[in-house]
């Protein structure tokens, strides 16, 4: 995985000074499908975007070719179509959007509010779950994506940001902080891409590299 790390500094080399935050969060990821749990991402506008992104990179193949091995093919044996559907799935790592859910999102802005939106979610999946949330802000300090960490914080779940370099609120009460080396937000938003990007492709290669 460290190959990959080295590859994306090699090609954005501003992005050396979140190394380490990087890894950080990769290992945290990792730990997560190791026990069994999920991602949860969230985020506002380009953010959302980005969290529906993220959630597409794990949720089927990316880089890596995801075949079902034997095992997971025989579950399909007694079913109708089984061997059409089970050659045509691919493993993939559980990730939820959290901006995705409209009729839920919808629903509770209007009979609660859009402040704790994100919060809800994270509580309702994570309260008994070994889950992480990646929480999506380039100024770090946007109110409901500040409150799903601290839903996060409450359950007991790690959490990971993604902002511009500026101190907030997120990198004081995330477990880790990536800190892109902007301040403008559409900047903050073209380093973000390639640094999740990395996370997946980590990920992807110590779960599917078979």
């Amino acid at each position: 995985m460290k190959e990959i790390l080295d590859s994306l500094i090699e090609r954005y080399p501003v992005l050396e000074c979140v190394k380490a935050d990087i890894w950080a969060a990769y290992e945290i990821i990792e730990e997560t499908y190791v026990n069994g749990g999920k991602l949860l991402a969230c985020g506002n506008g380009g953010s959302a975007a980005d969290a529906d992104h993220i959630v597409g990179e794990l949720m089927k193949g990316f880089l890596l070719q995801r075949p079902l091995d034997s095992d997971e093919k025989s579950r399909f044996d007694t079913v109708r179509n089984g061997t059409v559907i089970a050659d045509a799935l691919q493993g993939g790592l559980p990730a939820i959007s959290l901006c995705a859910q409209a009729a839920l999102m919808t629903a509770y802005m209007n009979d609660v509010g859009a402040d704790t939106v994100f919060a809800q979610q994270v509580y309702a999946y994570s309260k008994n779950s070994p889950d992480v949330l990646v929480a999506l802000s380039t100024s770090g300090n946007s109110d409901n994506v500040v409150k799903a960490v601290a839903a996060a914080n409450a359950t007991g779940i790690k959490s990971i940001s993604i902002t511009g370099q500026n101190e907030s609120k997120l990198s004081e009460d995330s477990t880790v902080c990536i800190k892109l080396p902007e301040t403008e937000t559409y900047k903050i938003q073209e380093l973000t891409l390639p640094v999740y990007h990395a996370l997946c492709a980590m990920t992807e290669k110590r779960f599917f590299n078979k």
